[in-house]
């Protein structure tokens, strides 16, 4: 499966796309909810949407590329979630109007084989108000995001200010960061530290402190 090339947001959480009582979605198939994230939104009624995925998308379909004459004995719903899988698509939403009633229980089956996660889109909610959902759950994570990174750069340079600003400083970002922080000096030499003390990964993340400051 090929990553997603991650656009320049956060992504959505399907958890909270799902909570969105004006849009019903039900999902019907494919892992919990919770191990799925959204990047983008794309509506496609191409029988092999395969060539027009970037990977991450929450894949829109009514449905319409869907031949009459499929029945359960062919592999049309097997070889077409296997395509959206193959792209990279993190979920199927598929509407059931005004061409189906119904979500096809050979395309359940078929995401359901895949791991493909699939959500009913009900008659009322229309695509463009799922995709316009999605970028307001971005949005929102986008600013809470901006004000985090505000914060913590507000309370590093509050820190800075104090008489003792290195380890002030240094406890700062270990407490943001939720584990430690250290100060190497030119030679590779550690001068201050703070926060937890790391365990098995210390050469390991000393590492890579030395390697942020320019040391061999």
């Amino acid at each position: 499966m090929p990553d997603p090339a991650v656009p320049p947001t956060p992504p959505v959480p399907l958890t909270a796309l799902l909570a969105r009582e004006d849009l019903a979605l039900r999902q019907l198939a494919g892992p919990p909810a919770e191990d799925v994230v959204i990047h983008w939104v794309h509506t496609s009624e191409m029988a092999d949407p395969y060539p027009y995925l970037l990977g991450g998308e929450l894949l829109l379909s009514a449905g319409v590329h869907i031949p009459e004459a499929t029945g359960p004995a062919t592999t049309y719903f097997d070889d077409y979630v296997a395509r959206i899988t193959a792209a990279g698509g993190a979920a199927l939403g598929f509407g059931v109007a005004p061409v189906h009633d119904t979500v096809p229980e050979a395309l359940v089956a078929a995401c359901a084989a895949h791991g493909l996660p699939l959500l009913e889109v009900p008659p009322r909610t229309t695509f463009s108000g799922v995709a316009r959902a999605v970028w307001q759950l971005m949005a929102r994570a986008r600013l809470a995001e901006l004000r985090r990174v505000t914060e913590a750069q507000q309370s590093l340079a509050t820190a800075a200010s104090r008489p003792d600003p290195v380890p002030s400083v240094l406890g700062r970002l270990a407490q943001r960061l939720g584990g430690w922080a250290a100060l190497y000096g030119p030679e590779g030499t550690e001068i201050a530290r703070a926060g937890r003390e790391p365990g098995g990964s210390t050469a390991v993340s000393e590492a890579y402190f030395a390697k942020l400051i320019g040391v061999p």
